[in-house]
Protein backbone atom coordinates (compact mmCIF):
# COMPACT_ATOMS: atom_id res chain seq x y z
CA UNK A 1 0.00 0.00 0.00
CA UNK A 2 1.36 3.43 -0.92
CA UNK A 3 0.85 5.26 2.33
CA UNK A 4 1.98 8.70 1.13
CA UNK A 5 -0.73 8.61 -1.50
CA UNK A 6 -3.36 7.29 0.88
CA UNK A 7 -2.50 9.90 3.48
CA UNK A 8 -3.17 12.59 0.90
CA UNK A 9 -6.38 10.88 -0.18
CA UNK A 10 -7.46 10.57 3.43
CA UNK A 11 -6.84 14.24 4.04
CA UNK A 12 -8.75 15.24 0.92
CA UNK A 13 -11.68 13.08 1.99
CA UNK A 14 -11.78 14.72 5.41
CA UNK A 15 -11.72 18.16 3.84
CA UNK A 16 -14.74 17.23 1.77
CA UNK A 17 -16.64 16.60 5.00
CA UNK A 18 -15.21 19.45 7.05
CA UNK A 19 -14.98 22.20 4.43
CA UNK A 20 -18.29 23.93 5.35
CA UNK A 21 -16.94 24.66 8.83
CA UNK A 22 -14.44 27.27 7.73
CA UNK A 23 -13.37 28.09 11.28
CA UNK A 24 -12.14 24.53 11.80
CA UNK A 25 -8.61 24.87 10.57
CA UNK A 26 -6.74 22.84 13.17
CA UNK A 27 -6.10 19.21 12.33
CA UNK A 28 -4.11 16.37 13.83
CA UNK A 29 -2.09 13.53 12.41
CA UNK A 30 -1.69 10.60 14.77
CA UNK A 31 0.59 7.65 14.17
CA UNK A 32 3.79 5.81 15.10
CA UNK A 33 6.40 8.54 14.74
CA UNK A 34 8.65 6.37 16.87
CA UNK A 35 8.77 2.62 17.43
CA UNK A 36 8.84 -0.40 15.14
CA UNK A 37 6.36 1.12 12.67
CA UNK A 38 8.05 4.54 12.52
CA UNK A 39 8.72 4.16 8.78
CA UNK A 40 4.97 4.09 8.18
CA UNK A 41 4.42 6.96 10.60
CA UNK A 42 6.90 9.07 8.65
CA UNK A 43 5.00 8.40 5.41
CA UNK A 44 1.71 9.29 7.09
CA UNK A 45 3.14 12.54 8.45
CA UNK A 46 4.78 13.55 5.15
CA UNK A 47 1.63 12.84 3.17
CA UNK A 48 -0.46 15.09 5.40
CA UNK A 49 2.14 17.85 5.50
CA UNK A 50 2.40 17.89 1.71
CA UNK A 51 -1.38 18.06 1.32
CA UNK A 52 -1.59 20.91 3.83
CA UNK A 53 1.22 22.79 2.11
CA UNK A 54 -0.54 22.51 -1.25
CA UNK A 55 -3.92 23.58 0.12
CA UNK A 56 -2.50 26.50 2.08
CA UNK A 57 -0.55 27.64 -0.99
CA UNK A 58 -3.83 27.68 -2.89
CA UNK A 59 -5.48 29.92 -0.30
CA UNK A 60 -6.51 27.44 2.35
CA UNK A 61 -10.16 26.78 3.17
CA UNK A 62 -12.30 29.84 2.53
CA UNK A 63 -9.19 31.93 3.01
CA UNK A 64 -8.18 30.31 6.29
CA UNK A 65 -4.94 28.36 6.58
CA UNK A 66 -4.66 24.88 8.05
CA UNK A 67 -2.34 24.09 10.94
CA UNK A 68 -1.14 20.57 11.73
CA UNK A 69 -0.47 19.02 15.12
CA UNK A 70 1.46 15.75 15.13
CA UNK A 71 0.87 13.12 17.81
CA UNK A 72 3.18 10.14 18.32
CA UNK A 73 1.32 7.03 19.49
CA UNK A 74 4.34 4.69 19.01
CA UNK A 75 1.85 1.96 17.97
CA UNK A 76 0.71 1.76 21.60
CA UNK A 77 -3.04 1.91 22.40
CA UNK A 78 -2.55 3.70 25.73
CA UNK A 79 -0.26 6.29 24.19
CA UNK A 80 -2.77 6.64 21.36
CA UNK A 81 -5.50 7.51 23.88
CA UNK A 82 -3.22 10.18 25.34
CA UNK A 83 -2.62 11.60 21.86
CA UNK A 84 -6.36 11.63 21.15
CA UNK A 85 -7.16 13.41 24.41
CA UNK A 86 -4.46 16.00 23.71
CA UNK A 87 -5.89 16.60 20.24
CA UNK A 88 -9.32 17.17 21.76
CA UNK A 89 -7.93 19.49 24.42
CA UNK A 90 -6.03 21.48 21.79
CA UNK A 91 -9.14 22.04 19.70
CA UNK A 92 -8.31 19.68 16.83
CA UNK A 93 -11.46 19.07 14.81
CA UNK A 94 -10.33 16.27 12.50
CA UNK A 95 -7.60 13.68 12.60
CA UNK A 96 -5.76 11.69 9.96
CA UNK A 97 -4.82 8.48 11.75
CA UNK A 98 -4.09 6.35 13.39
CA UNK A 99 -1.95 3.72 11.65
CA UNK A 100 -2.42 0.59 13.75
CA UNK A 101 -5.91 -0.88 14.13
CA UNK A 102 -5.10 -1.57 17.78
CA UNK A 103 -4.69 2.19 18.25
CA UNK A 104 -7.36 3.47 15.87
CA UNK A 105 -10.13 1.42 17.50
CA UNK A 106 -9.76 2.77 21.08
CA UNK A 107 -9.02 6.33 19.94
CA UNK A 108 -12.16 6.32 17.80
CA UNK A 109 -14.19 6.34 21.01
CA UNK A 110 -12.46 9.52 22.19
CA UNK A 111 -13.02 11.21 18.85
CA UNK A 112 -16.64 10.07 18.67
CA UNK A 113 -17.46 11.42 22.12
CA UNK A 114 -15.95 14.80 21.26
CA UNK A 115 -17.26 15.23 17.71
CA UNK A 116 -13.86 14.87 16.04
CA UNK A 117 -13.68 13.38 12.55
CA UNK A 118 -11.21 10.52 12.12
CA UNK A 119 -9.95 8.99 8.89
CA UNK A 120 -7.26 6.34 8.63
CA UNK A 121 -5.30 5.29 5.57
CA UNK A 122 -4.09 2.07 7.16
CA UNK A 123 -6.28 0.51 9.88
CA UNK A 124 -7.98 -2.49 8.29
CA UNK A 125 -9.73 -4.22 11.20
CA UNK A 126 -13.50 -4.27 10.48
CA UNK A 127 -14.34 -3.37 14.08
CA UNK A 128 -13.02 0.14 13.51
CA UNK A 129 -15.99 1.11 11.35
CA UNK A 130 -18.52 -1.54 12.40
CA UNK A 131 -21.30 -0.45 14.77
CA UNK A 132 -20.43 -0.67 18.45
CA UNK A 133 -21.09 -4.32 19.45
CA UNK A 134 -22.48 -3.28 22.85
CA UNK A 135 -24.69 -0.33 21.93
CA UNK A 136 -25.26 -0.89 18.22
CA UNK A 137 -24.35 2.75 17.68
CA UNK A 138 -22.78 3.55 14.32
CA UNK A 139 -19.48 5.42 14.24
CA UNK A 140 -20.56 8.41 12.19
CA UNK A 141 -17.19 10.12 12.53
CA UNK A 142 -14.84 7.30 11.42
CA UNK A 143 -13.67 6.66 7.87
CA UNK A 144 -10.92 4.67 6.17
CA UNK A 145 -9.31 4.69 2.72
CA UNK A 146 -8.05 1.10 2.75
CA UNK A 147 -9.54 -2.35 2.42
CA UNK A 148 -10.89 -4.20 5.46
CA UNK A 149 -9.35 -7.41 6.78
CA UNK A 150 -12.33 -9.46 5.64
CA UNK A 151 -11.92 -8.09 2.12
CA UNK A 152 -8.17 -8.68 2.11
CA UNK A 153 -8.66 -12.12 3.62
CA UNK A 154 -11.03 -13.20 0.86
CA UNK A 155 -8.57 -12.10 -1.82
CA UNK A 156 -5.60 -13.75 -0.08
CA UNK A 157 -7.52 -17.00 0.44
CA UNK A 158 -8.54 -17.11 -3.20
CA UNK A 159 -4.90 -16.66 -4.20
CA UNK A 160 -3.79 -19.42 -1.85
CA UNK A 161 -6.47 -21.79 -3.14
CA UNK A 162 -5.45 -21.17 -6.73
CA UNK A 163 -1.67 -21.26 -6.36
CA UNK A 164 -0.95 -23.33 -3.22
CA UNK A 165 -3.85 -25.78 -2.96
CA UNK A 166 -1.51 -28.78 -2.79
CA UNK A 167 0.97 -27.09 -0.43
CA UNK A 168 1.21 -26.99 3.35
CA UNK A 169 0.08 -23.59 4.62
CA UNK A 170 0.70 -22.19 8.11
CA UNK A 171 -0.67 -19.08 9.83
CA UNK A 172 1.16 -16.85 12.30
CA UNK A 173 0.05 -13.53 13.80
CA UNK A 174 1.30 -11.05 16.38
CA UNK A 175 -1.85 -11.00 18.58
CA UNK A 176 -2.63 -7.39 17.67
CA UNK A 177 -5.97 -6.28 16.23
CA UNK A 178 -4.56 -5.93 12.72
CA UNK A 179 -2.44 -9.08 12.62
CA UNK A 180 -4.96 -11.38 14.29
CA UNK A 181 -7.85 -9.97 12.29
CA UNK A 182 -6.07 -10.39 8.97
CA UNK A 183 -4.96 -13.96 9.69
CA UNK A 184 -8.33 -15.05 11.07
CA UNK A 185 -10.23 -13.65 8.10
CA UNK A 186 -7.80 -15.24 5.63
CA UNK A 187 -7.92 -18.57 7.44
CA UNK A 188 -11.72 -18.53 7.56
CA UNK A 189 -12.01 -17.77 3.86
CA UNK A 190 -9.38 -20.38 2.98
CA UNK A 191 -11.08 -23.05 5.08
CA UNK A 192 -14.35 -22.27 3.31
CA UNK A 193 -12.59 -23.02 0.03
CA UNK A 194 -11.66 -26.48 1.30
CA UNK A 195 -8.06 -25.91 2.40
CA UNK A 196 -6.81 -26.71 5.90
CA UNK A 197 -3.75 -25.19 7.56
CA UNK A 198 -0.99 -27.32 9.06
CA UNK A 199 -0.18 -24.82 11.81
CA UNK A 200 -1.74 -21.81 13.53
CA UNK A 201 0.56 -19.99 15.94
CA UNK A 202 1.17 -16.59 17.51
CA UNK A 203 4.29 -14.61 18.37
CA UNK A 204 5.12 -11.82 20.80
CA UNK A 205 5.96 -8.69 18.81
CA UNK A 206 9.14 -6.89 19.72
CA UNK A 207 11.22 -10.00 20.34
CA UNK A 208 14.35 -10.79 18.33
CA UNK A 209 14.51 -14.58 18.50
CA UNK A 210 11.75 -16.47 16.71
CA UNK A 211 13.69 -19.70 16.31
CA UNK A 212 11.11 -21.64 18.35
CA UNK A 213 8.27 -20.75 16.00
CA UNK A 214 10.54 -21.35 13.01
CA UNK A 215 11.28 -24.84 14.35
CA UNK A 216 7.54 -25.51 14.54
CA UNK A 217 7.14 -24.38 10.93
CA UNK A 218 9.97 -26.67 9.91
CA UNK A 219 8.51 -29.64 11.79
CA UNK A 220 5.13 -29.05 10.15
CA UNK A 221 6.76 -28.98 6.72
CA UNK A 222 5.18 -25.63 5.91
CA UNK A 223 5.63 -24.55 2.29
CA UNK A 224 4.09 -21.13 2.95
CA UNK A 225 3.39 -19.11 6.06
CA UNK A 226 0.74 -16.41 5.96
CA UNK A 227 1.77 -13.77 8.48
CA UNK A 228 -0.39 -11.16 10.15
CA UNK A 229 1.63 -8.35 11.66
CA UNK A 230 4.27 -5.78 10.87
CA UNK A 231 7.41 -5.87 8.78
CA UNK A 232 10.05 -6.10 11.51
CA UNK A 233 8.89 -9.41 12.93
CA UNK A 234 8.11 -10.77 9.46
CA UNK A 235 11.63 -9.99 8.31
CA UNK A 236 13.15 -11.67 11.35
CA UNK A 237 11.07 -14.80 10.80
CA UNK A 238 12.19 -15.02 7.17
CA UNK A 239 15.84 -14.52 8.09
CA UNK A 240 15.66 -17.17 10.80
CA UNK A 241 13.89 -19.60 8.46
CA UNK A 242 16.76 -19.20 6.02
CA UNK A 243 19.22 -19.74 8.87
CA UNK A 244 17.57 -23.12 9.43
CA UNK A 245 17.85 -23.99 5.75
CA UNK A 246 14.16 -23.44 4.98
CA UNK A 247 12.87 -22.10 1.67
CA UNK A 248 9.36 -21.53 3.04
CA UNK A 249 7.55 -18.59 1.44
CA UNK A 250 6.21 -15.82 3.67
CA UNK A 251 3.07 -14.04 2.51
CA UNK A 252 1.40 -11.18 4.33
CA UNK A 253 -0.70 -8.06 4.11
CA UNK A 254 0.07 -4.37 3.85
CA UNK A 255 1.71 -4.38 7.29
CA UNK A 256 4.91 -5.79 5.78
CA UNK A 257 4.96 -3.43 2.79
CA UNK A 258 8.14 -1.63 3.78
CA UNK A 259 11.66 -1.43 2.40
CA UNK A 260 12.85 -2.27 5.90
CA UNK A 261 11.22 -5.70 5.57
CA UNK A 262 13.58 -6.65 2.75
CA UNK A 263 16.56 -5.21 4.62
CA UNK A 264 15.78 -7.27 7.72
CA UNK A 265 14.91 -10.47 5.86
CA UNK A 266 18.01 -10.34 3.70
CA UNK A 267 18.52 -11.79 0.23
Amino acid sequence: MTRKLLSGVAFAAVLAVAAPAAAQIKMGVGGPITGSAAAFGAQLKMGVEQAVEDINAAGGINGKKISVEVGDDASDPKQGISVANKFVGDGVTWVVGHFNSSVSIPTSGVYNENGVLQITPASTNPNLTNPDPKTGESKWNVFRTCGRDDQQGAVAADYLAKHFKDKKIAFIHDKKAYGKGLVDETKKAMNALGLKEVLYETINPGEKDYSAIVSKLKAAGADLVYYGGEHTEAGLIVRQMRDQGMSTILMGGDGIASEEYAQIAGP
